[in-house]
């Protein structure tokens, strides 16, 4: 399916899709959970290290502002809020320069480097997946105050939830700390990761969302961090930890299978990036890059939050040459395809 975006122009691709869609949707808001895919920026409002409000974060982005998106510019979920017709960019929760009137048609409430586990979201200091829930809760009855109970729960209830998590219960957690290793074997780690997705799944359907969307691994073994751990070998892509995120993506599968089957009128989708971020890998020049194994920001090898920042050497000036912007984050052109690829092949049916 990736085939379809090649040749366009990446900075067309969401008006496109938005042009073509969103006349017969009705979502009504975006509601967003997940880590530093995602976030767009309750990190800057808590205490933890892993932060991006800073240039050169946010280059590329409307305004040229650094809002705390791992990105030189917008992320998956700003593109696909706005192929549904809503507002081209989703504000974080605890960002203050937002209130409730911003929220009611889209809210984020990721957090850079949280996963389904809570011992990935103590790594850091960042906010667990369970405190994301309270912020819903809390949201929820905000929006009740703002609307009214009745328009409320309609857009409660029609709203499109996307949730991209797990990568660093692996890359963060399992793999660089030893405390899950001793409990769990990388296939029993897996199993225990997709209860508590579907544990999580089942606590939003409780709580009204019935439209969802759930993110599957990118091909993590070939992001430029973990590539640089084998520079002596070529930079390759670390295979086992693609493997692992190929398996991890076919048991979310059936979970969206057994979850449909299970929950009435539940609308439960896997969005998954593995194979067309794969191929950007593979194949780039076909998408109109030029650069996979190193990012764009300082050397590209092992760069990220801190470590990119304007004082950085070396930093690359055009960003849509990249696949990657900094170590772990895709550039904003590759979140827009990314994007344009969901929108057409998972979330197609909410439109």
């Amino acid at each position: 399916m990736s085939m379809e975006f090649k040749g366009i122009p990446w900075l067309i691709l969401a008006q496109v899709l938005a042009s073509f869609f969103n006349v017969h949707a009705y979502v009504p808001a975006v509601i967003v959970f997940g880590d530093s895919s995602v976030d767009s920026g309750n990190n800057n409002q808590i205490p933890t290290l892993l932060k991006s409000n800073f240039e050169p974060y946010g280059r590329d982005f409307i305004g040229r502002k650094p809002t705390g998106r791992f990105c030189n510019g917008r992320l998956p979920t700003d593109f696909i809020s706005e192929a549904f017709g809503l507002k081209p960019t989703v504000p974080a929760y605890l960002d203050p320069d937002y209130n409730i009137t911003d929220f009611a048609t889209g809210v984020c409430f990721a957090s850079a480097g949280t996963g389904y586990d809570n011992v990935t979201s103590d790594v850091l200091n960042v906010i667990p997946l369970w405190k994301e829930v309270e912020y819903f809760k809390e949201y929820q009855e905000r929006l009740k105050g703002y609307l009214g109970n009745e328009k409320a729960s309609e857009v409660l209830g029609e709203a499109l939830y996307l949730i991209s998590i797990g990568t660093n219960d692996f890359l963060e957690n399992y793999y660089l700390l030893p405390h899950r290793q001793f409990e769990f074997s990388e296939e029993e780690y897996e199993n225990f990761l997709v209860g508590i997705a579907s544990n999580f799944v089942n606590e939003l359907y409780r709580l009204g969302a019935r439209k969802i969307s759930l993110g599957g691994l990118p091909p993590m073994g070939c992001l430029p961090l973990e590539r640089t751990t084998d520079i002596f070998f070529g930079s390759v892509c670390v295979e086992e930890y693609n493997d692992v995120a190929h398996d991890f993506n076919e048991k979310l599968k059936a979970l969206v299978e057994q979850l449909n089957k299970q929950l009435p009128g539940i609308r439960l989708v896997l969005s998954n990036p593995y194979d067309l971020l794969l191929e950007m890998i593979q194949n780039p020049e076909s998408f109109g890059f030029e650069s996979t194994a190193v990012a764009c920001c300082a050397t590209g090898l092992f760069e990220l939050g801190y470590l990119c920042n304007k004082f950085s050497h070396f930093t690359c000036i055009d960003a849509n040459k990249y696949v990657f912007w900094d170590s772990f984050h895709p550039t904003e052109k590759t979140n827009a395809i990314i994007a344009g690829h969901v929108v057409k092949a998972s979330l197609a049916q909410f439109l």
